[in-house]
C-alpha cells in the first residue's frame, strides 16, 4: 500500500515521462525515499501503479544498486572498490570502516546506524580513495579519519 504522499509524488513524477514503466527507477526511490528502503509490498503496489508485472518492476530494482530491497540502517556507506580506488588503498578503507561502523560488509550494524556496501565505482577516481555516507562523497579518504567522519552521522 502506499501513502498518499508516495502516490502523490508518483503521480507528480509520470508527467515527465512518456509511458508509466518509464518512471520505475524515480517511483521506486520516491518509495525508498519515504521509507528507507523498498519492500516485496511496495513493488507490487508500484507496480500496478506502473502498469507492470511485479516481475518486471523487481527486475528494475534488482538492476540498480542504488535501490534498497532490504532494510538498511539510518546511514548507507558505499565504499568504491573500483580499480583506481583498489590500486590507492579501498581494501585498507573498507575494513576500517567495517570496524569504525560495527557493519560488516553488507550488513547492518547492531544498532541500525550503519550499513555498509561496497560499489563498483563512485565516479571519484581522480579522489581515489572514495566513499559515500548517505549523499555525501568523501574523497581522498584515507583510513585514519574514518571514526572521525563517522562521527558526523548520528
Amino acid at each position: 500500500m502506499l501513502s498518499t504522499e508516495e502516490r502523490r509524488e508518483i503521480e507528480a513524477e509520470l508527467t515527465r515521462y512518456p509511458t508509466r514503466q518509464a518512471a520505475s527507477g524515480d517511483a521506486m526511490k520516491i518509495v525508498q525515499r519515504h521509507r528507507g528502503w523498498v519492500s516485496d509490498e511496495s513493488v507490487k503496489a508500484l507496480a500496478a501503479v506502473l502498469d507492470m508485472t511485479t516481475e518486471e518492476l523487481d527486475g528494475v530494482a534488482t538492476f540498480y544498486n542504488m535501490i534498497f530491497r532490504r532494510p538498511v540502517g539510518r546511514h548507507v556507506i558505499l565504499v568504491c572498490n573500483s580499480v583506481t580506488c583498489w590500486m590507492l588503498g579501498a581494501d585498507r578503507l573498507h575494513a576500517q570502516t567495517a570496524i569504525a561502523s560495527g557493519a560488516r560488509s553488507g550488513e547492518t550494524s547492531a544498532d541500525g546506524r550503519f550499513t555498509l556496501l561496497p560499489i563498483v565505482c563512485l565516479g571519484a577516481c581522480d579522489h581515489a580513495p572514495a566513499l559515500m555516507i548517505d549523499s555525501d562523497l568523501h574523497g581522498d579518504v584515507d583510513a585514519e579519519r574514518v571514526d572521525q567522519m563517522l562521527s558526523r552521522y548520528p
